[in-house]
């Protein structure tokens, strides 16, 4: 079979591969070639990322998981209608399994593949020695094609050069110092691409960089030079048959606490006849309907272990059906979710053990004899695997262990249950997947029980605030309380807003000129420095236009953020509230808004619904003698800053922005307005002296420079992503909500809820203090997966 490939591999881990070879599979795929991603290994971390770049399931070639001769037929099932593989390698080119003299290693892959390999060698250190590093490396085994070299890490274009003249071997690229694509570790390695909301952000940006500075055609005809492969591909439907007619369900955990599992598992199952199923055991509260299996993977349990034993009612259906006979398969991650603990938090206690980090790392590749008769194995059997983790589990084994290795008992069964740290690959055992699916296809379908939170609660309603209009989130963020209520950035300032606002400090011995801040804030929206005014926040800007003019008629478009309505109140002037309404999305009706009015506030995206209304609805309300004003305080949540109007000088148009939510400062007021000239003139005659800070100033002409442009596009990405993902469990609760476009999400979850939820430890704005809205309303901001699964829980629990 034809089949373009190459093999990235490095000299040592370290050197960069893993990189080098993601941002080729996500160069290529981005060229519109088809490109299937393949790791030399167990690992199920970088096969992860190879499925964001390649857009299909990464697979792993581990001749010690599954044998020498799956390999080639693994390899073309994989790519599979693809136009080239890409094979990132593992450790340094020969490195194997120990003792092994190679095996397992990238070359050995390389040589049963027969695929060409490119070389990434990290030059930070060394010049003209990588040249006898290369033709070491060239020449050390004949069975391998060094077909070229990407220099990584080069200091300057004559250090690379310098490099380059050294090395006999075509150089196809050179990759400079930066750490902008790195991928975050933790104690077992990379943090999976599951886990990291930036990371197709992080991708477009590796994808653009390597297709800068990598010949990709070149690396192309290195692919071609591979020769045919006499095999035919790994078919599921030939290693495994169906017991029965029926399709029972096996449900397979997912999400961010469980990303290891081999794509072959899935496949092997589904050949078996089985439904695979995912569940995500942060979220969902029971498990999938008409369940009949259990297939508990790999992954990260202890540091989601807070958020996994929060989701009581799914901890309850767990055991249950493993109680009930349910087939269940676990490994590693699943091993420890089904103890009694994992450093002290409660688990599903299917097994009576408990678990617990430690310094020390278990790792390696295993050979295991199973001792006896189970759900898996037949008593004296072997099988490989491998070991992977830095947690301890007390007891190590049950009664019955699952396997022995090295004269080490490990793990529990029973008759329906197989629970061990011992990673198996199961394309390379198909026996294990057949037998898993016969029980499966002969099991009665567990039935959840009524798992609704026990505690029962009665709630008063909601006290009546004073004073509506003044009401703000940070009101309801109270010690101790989990924070959904306030629509900041979680987190520090970027490092070079926090060097700003440092050095600021260093001029606070005189008063503060906001004059450059002013002309900052015109430049970022290319506009002349006379139509920009910093202000102390959009607050003080309300407050500007409230006190500009004798308002015959002001408007204010609710429900929308209420210091503008409170401002114009403060002022003396009758306000007229233009109701958006849920039955129209609370969108904008421009012919809702009285002929007459001379001032019509608005703000887009609006606070708390979070509709980002287009731009040609908010400019049909201009008119001769009318000022609209447009609050764009949350803009810069919304990726591109679609239907922004902070660009467009027009006459009656005035555009407030704030850069107190996105840059996380709340603190530090920092905001600033948009017009034309004579507007801005008069408002910044009316301003108090001196009322933008030193420190906001700093933070103004920081925040609006060209350098920031990046870091508010990622924030903005980071913030799409974790509003999806309230949304998304949203919809699966069944919970009525508004589709958003900022950095919250206004839910209709009733009344109550918002009492309970205090209750519970988690804080959410209410929202019947906006005109238009009730008590059944409130607002609840995006935040990182950990919080929101743990709002999520609990707002199951309050909808009771």
């Amino acid at each position: 079979m034809r089949l373009p490939r190459l093999v990235v591999a490095a000299p040592a881990t370290g050197q960069g591969k893993t990189t080098v070879s993601i941002g080729l599979m996500a160069a290529l795929t981005r060229a519109g070639h088809v490109v299937s991603g393949h790791k030399v290994g167990p690992d199920y971390i970088d096969p992860g990322y190879h499925a964001l770049a390649c857009g299909r399931p990464g697979r792993n070639l581990d001749p010690h998981l599954v044998g020498e001769e799956r390999i080639v037929p693994l390899l073309l099932h994989g790519a599979s209608g693809a136009g080239v593989a890409v094979i990132e390698g593992v450790m340094g080119l020969y490195d194997g399994r120990i003792g092994g003299q190679g095996f397992a290693s990238t070359a050995h892959v390389a040589a049963l593949t027969r695929s060409p390999v490119v070389l990434v060698v990290d030059i930070s250190r060394s010049s003209r020695s990588i040249g006898a590093v290369v033709h070491g490396m060239a020449t050390f085994d004949d069975s391998v094609e060094i077909a070229g070299v990407i220099l990584n890490k080069a200091g300057s274009p004559r250090h690379a050069a310098e490099v380059a003249a050294s090395i006999a071997l075509p150089v196809l690229g050179t990759v400079g110092r930066s750490e902008s694509f790195g991928v975050p570790s933790r104690h077992l390695g990379l943090v999976p691409a599951a886990e990291r909301d930036e990371a197709t952000h992080t991708l477009d940006q590796l994808a653009q960089q390597i297709a800068e500075v990598v010949d990709l055609e070149r690396v192309l005809q290195i692919a071609a030079t591979a020769p045919d492969l006499d095999a035919a591909p790994w078919d599921p439907s030939v290693e495994v048959t169906r017991a029965t007619g029926r399709r029972p369900v096996v449900a397979m955990a997912g999400g961010r606490a469980f990303t290891f599992r081999y794509a072959e598992t899935e496949e092997l199952l589904g050949a078996a006849g089985c439904d695979v199923v995912s569940f995500d055991p942060l979220t969902d509260r029971a498990l999938p309907p008409d369940t009949a299996g259990i297939y508990l993977g790999g992954g990260f349990p202890e540091v989601h272990a807070a958020a996994l034993g929060d989701n009581v009612p799914l901890l309850a259906d767990l055991k249950a059906a493993i109680a009930a006979g349910t087939p269940t398969v676990a490994e590693c991650a699943g091993l420890l979710y089904l103890c009694e603990s994992v450093d002290g938090q409660a688990m599903v206690g299917a097994l009576s053990a408990t678990a617990q980090m430690t310094p020390r790392l278990t790792l390696g590749y295993s050979a295991a004899t199973a001792p006896g008769d189970s759900l898996l194995t037949r008593a004296g059997e072997l099988v490989t695997g491998h070991e992977f983790h830095r947690t301890h589990v007390d007891p190590p084994a049950g009664p019955s262990p699952a396997w022995s290795v090295d004269d080490r008992a490990i793990g529990f069964v029973s008759p329906t249950l197989h629970a061990s740290y011992l990673h198996v690959h199961w394309a390379g055992h198909p026996h294990l997947a057949q037998r898993f699916a016969d029980a499966v296809h002969a099991a009665v379908p567990h039935s959840p029980a009524d798992v609704r939170a026990v505690v029962s609660r009665t709630v008063a309603p909601p006290a009546a605030v004073p004073d509506p209009l003044r009401h703000h989130g940070d009101v309801e963020a109270a010690a101790g309380l989990l924070d959904f209520a306030v629509n900041v950035f979680p987190g520090p300032p970027p490092p070079w807003l926090s060097a700003a606002l440092q050095d600021s400090l260093e001029r606070i011995g005189t008063y503060p000129d906001a004059a450059s801040a002013s002309a900052a804030a015109a430049a970022r929206h290319g506009r002349p420095p006379d139509q920009a005014l910093a202000t102390a926040g959009a607050a003080e800007a309300f407050s500007l236009v409230a006190r500009l003019r004798p308002w015959r008629h002001a408007v204010v478009v609710h429900p929308q953020f209420t210091e503008p309505h409170a401002a114009l109140w403060q002022a003396g002037h009758r306000v007229t509230e233009v109701l958006c309404t849920p039955d129209t999305g609370f969108e904008l009706d421009p012919t809702g808004v009285p002929d007459d009015a001379d001032l019509v506030m608005i703000g887009n995206p609006t606070n708390p619904t979070g509709v980002l209304h287009p731009a040609q609805t908010i400019l049909a309300l201009l008119r001769p003698g009318r000022m609209v004003v447009v609050d764009e305080a949350f803009m810069d949540t919304v990726p591109g800053e679609a239907a922004s109007l902070a660009s467009e000088a027009l006459p009656g148009l005035l555009v407030l922005r704030s850069l107190t939510k996105h840059w996380g400062i709340p603190g530090i007021r920092a905001g600033y307005l948009l017009g034309d000239p004579e507007t801005v003139a008069r408002l910044r005659q009316a301003q108090v002296p001196w009322s933008v800070s030193t420190s906001a100033a700093a933070a103004i002409v920081a925040c609006t420079a060209p350098a920031a442009k990046g870091d508010a596009e990622e924030r903005a990405q980071t913030l799409l992503g974790w509003r999806r993902d309230l949304e998304s469990a949203l919809r699966r609760l069944g919970v009525d909500h508004v589709p958003s476009s900022a950095s919250y999400v206004l839910v209709r979850a009733g009344e109550g809820v918002h009492g309970r939820l205090r209750e519970a430890g988690i804080a959410v704005r209410r929202a019947d203090t906006f005109p238009g809205l009730g008590p059944a309303w409130v607002r609840i901001a995006a935040r990182p997966r950990p919080q929101t699964e743990r709002l999520l829980t609990a707002l199951s629990h309050a909808l009771g």
